[in-house]
């Protein structure tokens, strides 16, 4: 079986068609290149051959570059893996550039044939970085069509030539937001931008592009920078315009990046040299800063988290051997803002909704905040009127528990009180059927205490959604004591159908998110206390990678909230609670009102519009800053150990069950520095031995909680890694 087949019609026009079987998209590995190598070869040689149309036997063109390839090359390359990496990328530009010449002579560029590529939706990575190699692209209309080259959001860039060839085309200005931004365009826009050259009607897309192959003549197939005299759009980087551009871009990606992710610099660089060089050698300077990157731990940690750990958890790697539990009627009980965002994200899916609450005017609120959320969504013309209909059509708001009857799954979102949550329980269950699975979405109470007011504990089941439920991509299930298979598995599939990444996380107080969330904002209000300057803490969690620093994220989730989660844990644990320097802090901004961004007061300022002004004068009168401040790294070694710490436990005690859930959901959950991929891939990477003895000083200094554990000393002492250990090539990347 191959990836490409190849067909000549009566006309002489060649097609090539990409359908990797037992793919739903097309993704490109080192076989299919040489197929298509072999392809282009046999359509150049050919006398009776005119044109070559390159398209997809799928409803999309391709989603990308098969990333395990690359790790494949680094590890075939055995003591030289840059070599192999850069010969191996090396050899993907020939190819490129073949089609790219199209047979012409060097000298003249006369005698190519043209090559047009007919993208029937989505192409993504290769799948842009191909077209951008032929002489035309073809795109049918298909609003639902994404095209650009993502490859930023996982710690690299467009290493194929998408970087040259783009900035070639448009310009850096211009390419800018594609290449460093990862942006996304359906083809329209891709046309607006210059990415694409012509949007046709999909019922028309191979006649037009065989139509244009046919009339082609040969000064449509030289390119603009194989022409001589040719300018780069918007200039040079010593072009007066193009100088502004790069000196701009340079700072631009420092601010958004804080200079911790390596491939946003190596791209930039890559074009930087690359514009002062001839076509080819900028090819050959783009490899290499490909092959740097490729080298550097950070982009393979972020590779291998947040793309084929986060892809193989989305496609169920640890779900049940059981038959599918896709839901057909789900009901939400309670429609505030977590219940109301669980409704939208499930009608928006497809899913039949009850949203019940005790009142219907809060019912009715819940439902109109998905109305509001669609007509965001039209308003940046991302939803249409008829989707909004469908939607609130699929969107039932009533108090009324008997409309259950028929749910599947019931996910109930009522306020953080365990008597409530009973009450509420008993009531679902007198209404529905006894097959009906039954979740909590909680974020600290234990869910084996609640699934006591249950009558099915085995279909009891917890699952955390962050908040908001419409932007944050991570669903955290906890599986409690009782919990069956069956209930996990139907979890799973909610999330998958609701489009969102799952972990399953045994039962126990804050789970695995929150327990470490809760460690890093008390880290930053800890030293709040000891008098460490609130702008060096806010300051070195972003320098470190860290979206928010503590005390921001502590205004976005609440300050209140935070008092209530302190006096409940030091309730439950007695004598071994561990926050006490951290509740005088919380308690005195509670009790000035300072609640956070919900109040527009918290350890932050905000304006009568609710926007974060800068961090309130007040905090220096309650804790006067001490005179002797700490250096950065201590701040960001206390920081982010704190937080990689807690995961460790969290695997110790059997809350983890999986290394890649623990990576993954640190980033999609709270963001943890996601250019180290994760915690464990971030302690991976400093290695265990270091780690412990940056444990140990940091825990004479400040304390038991930097206290190696018992495993990570134990993985010190044989030389282990995290995923030389825990993640065997069969289950994870």
């Amino acid at each position: 079986m191959t990836d490409f087949t190849y067909a000549v019609d009566a006309e002489g026009v060649a097609t090539i068609t990409w359908d990797v079987p037992g793919k739903s998209m097309n993704v490109m590995s080192l076989a299919g290149f040489a197929e298509l190598d072999e392809m282009i070869d046999r359509a150049l040689a050919d006398a009776a051959v005119k044109g070559v149309v390159l398209t997809s036997g799928k409803k999309d063109f391709a989603g990308g570059m098969d990333l395990n390839v690359i790790a494949r090359m680094k590890e075939e390359g055995g003591a030289e893996p840059a070599k192999a990496v850069f010969e191996g990328v090396m050899m993907m530009h020939a190819v490129l550039r073949k089609i790219e010449r199209a047979g012409m002579d060097p000298k003249t560029l006369k005698g190519g044939k043209p090559i047009a590529a007919a993208l029937p939706g989505t192409a993504l990575g290769i799948g842009l970085e191909l077209p951008l190699a032929c002489h035309r692209i073809f795109a049918a209309e298909n609003p639902k069509a994404r095209i650009g080259l993502p490859e930023i959001m996982v710690g690299i860039f467009p290493g194929a030539g998408g970087t040259t060839r783009l900035v070639r085309k448009m310009g850096a200005m211009m390419a800018a937001p594609l290449l460093l931004e990862g942006k996304l365009s359906d083809p329209k826009g891709a046309k607006a931008a210059g990415v694409v050259d012509e949007v046709v009607p999909a019922d028309e897309l191979l006649a037009r592009a065989k139509e244009w192959v046919l009339a082609a003549k040969e000064a449509d197939l030289v390119k603009p920078w194989d022409q001589k005299g040719y300018k780069m759009p918007g200039g040079t980087p010593y072009h007066p315009a193009g100088f502004m551009t790069f000196v701009g871009a340079s700072a631009m990606v420092h601010s958004k990046t804080m200079g911790v992710y390596p491939a946003a610099k190596a791209l930039l660089s890559a074009v930087y040299e690359g514009a002062m060089v001839p076509f080819d050698t900028a090819l050959k300077i783009e490899a290499r800063w490909f092959t740097n990157v490729l080298m550097n731990p950070s982009s393979t940690a972020m590779i291998r988290s947040l793309f084929i750990n986060k892809e193989a958890l989305e496609k169920g790697a640890l779900r049940p051997a059981l038959p599918e539990q896709s839901v057909r009627k789900l009901g939400v009980i309670g429609a505030g803002m977590m219940g109301a965002g669980i409704a939208h994200v499930s009608a928006s899916a497809g899913i039949q909704v009850v949203l019940i609450d005790a009142a219907q005017e809060a019912a009715d609120r819940g439902k109109a905040h998905s109305e509001a959320l669609l007509d965001k969504g039209i308003q940046r013309r991302k939803v249409t009127a008829e989707k909004k209909a469908e939607v609130l059509a699929r969107i039932t708001a009533t108090t009324d528990y008997a409309a259950l009857a028929g749910c599947d799954l019931i996910v109930e979102a009522v306020f953080e009180d365990p008597k409530v949550k009973a009450e509420v329980t008993a009531r679902v269950e007198a209404a529905v059927g006894p097959d009906c699975i039954f979740a909590t979405n909680t974020s600290t109470l234990p869910i084996s205490g609640l699934a006591k007011a249950s009558q099915r504990p085995e279909q009891f089941i917890g699952i955390h959604f962050f908040s908001p439920v419409d932007k944050m991509m991570l669903v955290e299930i906890i599986r409690g004591k009782e919990t069956g298979d069956r209930a996990v598995a139907k979890a799973l599939d909610f999330v998958r159908q609701i489009r969102k990444t799952p972990i399953v996380v045994n039962d126990a107080r804050f789970f695995y998110a929150n327990r470490c969330i809760i460690s890093y904002i008390n880290e930053g209000i800890r030293m709040v206390a000891e008098g460490v300057e609130p702008v060096l803490v806010e300051n070195a969690a972003k320098l470190v990678g860290m979206p928010l620093g503590p005390l921001q994220l502590v205004d976005e989730t609440s300050i209140d909230l935070g008092v209530k989660i302190a006096k409940a844990t030091r309730a439950a644990m007695g004598d071994a609670y561990p926050d006490g320097a951290v509740d005088p802090v919380l308690f005195a901004m509670a009790d000035q009102g300072r609640l956070g961004k919900k109040a527009s007061a918290g350890f932050y300022t905000y304006d009568a519009a609710g926007k974060r002004q800068g961090l309130w004068d007040g905090l220096e009168g309650l804790w006067p800053v001490a005179d002797a401040q700490p250096e950065l790294t201590e701040v960001q070694h206390r920081l982010l150990f704190v937080q990689g710490l807690e995961a460790v436990r969290a695997l110790e005690d059997g809350v983890l069950m999986d290394i890649r859930e623990g990576d993954v959901g640190a980033i999609l959950g709270w963001g943890f520095a996601p250019w180290s991929g994760g915690p464990f891939s971030w302690l991976d990477m400093i290695g265990a031995a270091r780690a412990v003895e940056l444990c140990d000083g940091l825990a004479a200094r400040h304390g038991d909680r930097f206290a190696a554990p018992k495993l990570l000393r134990e993985m010190a002492d044989k030389g282990e890694s995290f995923y030389s250990r825990f993640a065997p090539q069969s289950r994870a990347a």
